[in-house]
């Protein structure tokens, strides 16, 4: 699983990048990866594939191969398109990828989601959170489903917080979940700080939560700082 991830993050002069994924106890379906076009455009990749074991590790390598055809591509909604085509051609047996794509070129960001957490945007300038919520199916399920796109202006100081639900879906010794609210009044409270720095407070909170006892499910960020 961790063969797929990208060796080295990419080197940009006006973004700063961290990521972590800590996997669960056997082969899980969480992904990342990047992209930089011949323009500058960086094209980011998270996702999360349906269950676990071999058959999720298929879905992710699957999914890498697509990712690396098509990122160059600057129509998310097409490559989702095709990746779903490609799924189904495939004959995965149920199997599909939740994913969520970013682009960012200059200040201008892109994104769209098919079945993955919101996206949390960080505006510097007013000191909040903004949810991104994209609603939709995940790829392989239905070949032509209508996802939607957001498009917006990111300044310097706004952070964006892309991330699975392994760490939203935690669950303590007493079977409360970590929750969708808890990261983002996290993500709020240390969004001023490095990515890195974000990253070490969104680690150490689901540490805390369960004691520091192995997870059910992978967890996954991906940190991206406009400087």
């Amino acid at each position: 699983q961790l063969s797929m991830l990208p060796k080295e993050l990419p080197n940009l002069p006006h973004l700063d990048i961290a990521v972590y994924m800590k996997t669960a106890t056997e082969v899980g379906g969480d992904y990342y990866d990047f992209h930089v076009g011949m323009d500058g455009t960086l094209t980011v990749v998270i996702g999360d594939a349906t269950g676990h074991g071999m058959k999720a590790g298929t879905m992710v390598t699957t999914t890498k191969s697509l990712f690396s055809s098509h990122a160059s591509n600057p129509d998310i909604l097409f490559t989702f398109q095709e990746i779903t085509r490609c799924i189904k051609t495939m004959n995965m047996h149920m199997l599909s990828m939740c994913l969520s794509i970013l682009k960012i070129q200059g200040n201008k960001m892109q994104i769209s989601a098919a079945g993955m957490p919101p996206a949390l945007l960080y505006r510097d300038k007013t000191n909040s959170v903004e949810e991104i919520i994209l609603k939709g199916m995940p790829l392989g399920a239905y070949q032509d489903f209508p996802y939607e796109l957001r498009e917006t202006e990111i300044n310097t100081g706004d952070t964006i917080l892309l991330l699975s639900d392994g760490l939203p879906e935690l669950f303590n010794r007493k079977k409360e979940m970590f929750g969708y609210e808890r990261v983002m009044e996290i993500y709020k409270n240390s969004a001023m700080k490095n990515p890195e720095e974000i990253i070490q407070k969104l680690k150490t909170a689901g540490s805390d939560w369960t004691n520091n006892e192995a997870p059910d499910d992978d967890v996954t960020f991906v940190v991206i700082k406009v400087k």
